[in-house]
């Protein structure tokens, strides 16, 4: 096992396109790290150059006590997982997992040793003499695993190896690989676009966007404690609400108000947003997670409220999203405007529940519900809002107002 040390790494391409910029991580001895981001961020380059399979352009990397920035691939003492498996397709199981080890010459019991161990640890010890066209996908992957595992190595390297699974089999492959990493403690960077994924999986997440790390911390920091509005948009599914509000004193506390809506804020609220204070007679970007939301008619307790229409309800047995518009516009900032994009791609949150323009000039809202609602698409709803979870943002910069890294 070591630590690895990505200090001011840049990687840059022909005609200068930085994939990478000034990228700062320390990954514990040890640590899951989870690189996530939409595509395009550096994600997979940056694991690439930890792997020696992309030369860095500036900067040091360090792999234990050793800076490595020269080293081949086969002398830095990673194994990697690839997205496609990357298996012989000619050789047995048993043969694709020993294959590594008979190229470094170990001694042939230590070979049967650590492929008996992994194919136990795997499940695999019954398909051992099968070759990979005779095995599901899930099975292909956790084969590509055991070849990685049998290398005992200093850390592994994993590019999106779920992602050409079925979405059950990917459920069943995170359970695995939080087993493995619990028995083996080996230090693993893992990259992926799902941050369903990054937030099962990693002790600590690393969000990227063009090149640049955003913001790195456990999954509950980030999701509870996001440091700009592009964590706090990427970073949840449904994605958080964003819409533009007028911050009003209202006695100790505040109101906030937008489109025909007036939320109060507890005063303990604002005081708990460092500088906060310091936005009243101002407009700030308002973001509210749609988990905060619930039918005011199932909900206990005297929670500030709004009145709005379901136009799409998804019923979805343990929850209900209810998704209306807000009669404001969109919130228009360069963060909001990468979100979009990257939602209104193939992923599997694209467009929903984002907060973000998809319906004229208004901000269309997901809120997730008790499933014992009675609430249907066209109805009018009243949803109380856990304001004690507000999130708000500085409309120009974007930063989290109170964060402690914005201070």
């Amino acid at each position: 096992m070591a630590k690895i040390v990505l200090d001011g790494v840049d990687k840059v391409y022909a005609g200068g396109v930085k994939a990478v910029d000034d990228l700062d991580l320390e990954i514990a001895d040890g640590e899951f790290m989870v690189l996530v981001g939409p595509s395009g961020c550096g994600k997979s380059t940056a694991l690439r150059m930890i792997a020696g399979l992309e030369e860095i352009t500036a900067g040091d990397l360090v792999i234990g006590e050793e800076v490595v920035n020269d080293r081949p691939p086969k002398d830095r003492d990673i194994a990697m997982v690839f997205q496609n498996y990357a298996l012989y397709p000619h050789m047995t199981v048993e043969q694709n997992l020993a294959f590594g080890l008979k190229l470094r010459k170990v001694a042939k019991p230590e070979i049967q040793r650590r492929v008996q161990e992994a194919a136990e640890m795997l499940g695999l010890e019954t398909y051992l003499k099968r070759k990979p066209a005779a095995l599901s996908g899930g099975q292909r992957q956790r084969v590509a695993m055991g070849r990685a595992i049998v290398r005992e190595p200093q850390a592994f390297l994993m590019d999106e190896p779920l992602s050409n699974l079925d979405a059950k089999l990917r459920v069943q492959m995170r359970a695995s690989l939080n087993q493995l990493h619990e028995r083996l403690g080996v230090t693993t960077v893992y990259v992926t676009h799902d941050q369903v994924e990054a937030m099962t999986l990693g002790d600590r997440v690393a969000v990227l966007r063009d090149g640049r790390l955003q913001q790195v911390d456990t999954p509950k920091n980030l999701f509870n404690h996001p440091v700009n509005l592009f964590v706090a948009g990427f970073i949840g599914s449904p994605a958080m609400n964003f819409v533009m509000a007028e911050l009003q004193r209202d006695g100790d506390g505040a109101v906030l108000k937008f489109a025909d809506q007036a939320l109060k804020v507890p005063a303990g609220v604002v005081a708990s947003r460092d500088g906060l204070s310091d936005y009243f007679g101002r407009q700030v970007i308002l973001g509210i997670r749609p988990s905060d939301f619930d039918d005011a008619a199932l909900s206990s307790g005297e929670s500030p409220s709004m009145r709005v229409t379901a136009d799409v309800t998804e019923e979805l047995g343990t929850e209900i999203n209810v998704i209306f518009s807000v009669d404001a516009p969109p919130v228009q900032h360069e963060e909001a405007a990468a979100l979009a994009a990257d939602l209104s791609g193939d992923g599997e949150d694209a467009g929903s529940g984002s907060g973000l323009p998809l319906a004229g000039d208004k901000s269309v809202f997901t809120a997730r519900v008790n499933p014992r609602s009675e609430v249907t698409h066209g109805q009018q709803i009243t949803l109380s809002v856990d304001v004690t979870q507000l999130h708000f943002f500085d409309k120009e910069s974007g930063l989290a107002i109170g964060h402690p890294d914005n201070r």
